[in-house]
């Protein structure tokens, strides 16, 4: 018998209903995404299930990670096999056709500070005109009193690699301005998480 490949991210059960919820009201009823940091594969599956009308394509940078998130996305006939990218790696379109969409979960504090940049290069590259980068986790915000939980976690992140942590959310943008992409959305998230959705600027979609 054939071990499952699955691997299981207690988080990720948490957190994707809500955001499916919000993807579901940011993003037009069809298109292509790419999506950075797949994890085990739980985000895609359900992201996937709940947009039938996208194709997802997952990546992650552990290549180990790949048979989990195929796994989980055995039998969804909208997302392709698992490919391994890191973003820090492939700073631009990296060989990926054009997308509508490019979604990130929790990446970029538990990364060095160069990932940022790498990212939103990358997004900028592969981005259809008007297309959007989705991305959650935890930020600091200069105008938001941050939570004593994102506080306690910041510094354990930061204990355990010092290039760990929670970024500003405004240096977060700057990097993105920098590559032509603004912030559409700020979305607060439950557990003190943020949805941010950016676009380029060239033109809007109309969710």
């Amino acid at each position: 018998m054939t071990a499952d490949p699955r691997q299981h991210s207690p988080a990720a059960q948490r957190n994707r209903a809500p955001i499916l919820e919000q993807l579901q009201r940011v993003l037009p009823a069809k298109g292509n995404a790419l999506e950075i940091a797949s994890g085990t594969g739980q985000h895609a599956a359900h992201f996937a299930a709940g947009l039938p009308g996208w194709r997802w394509q997952p990546t992650d940078a552990e290549p180990l990670m790949l048979a989990s998130i195929n796994g989980w996305c055995d039998g969804l006939g909208n997302v392709l096999p698992a490919r391994h990218l890191d973003v820090n790696a492939a700073p631009s379109a990296g060989g990926h056709a054009p997308v509508d969409a490019v979604f990130c979960a929790n990446l970029l504090h538990i990364s060095p500070w160069n990932t940022c940049s790498a990212l939103m290069q990358l997004a900028a590259g592969c981005l259809s005109p008007g297309g959007r980068l989705v991305l959650y986790g935890p930020y600091l915000e200069d105008e938001v009193a941050t939570s004593p939980g994102n506080l306690a976690f910041d510094a354990d992140l930061r204990a355990r690699n010092p290039a760990w942590g929670l970024r500003r959310r405004e240096d977060v943008l700057a990097q993105a301005h920098a590559v032509g992409l603004r912030l559409r959305e700020r979305v607060a998230m439950p557990a003190n998480n943020l949805l941010l959705v950016l676009e380029h600027a060239a033109q809007q979609l109309t969710a």
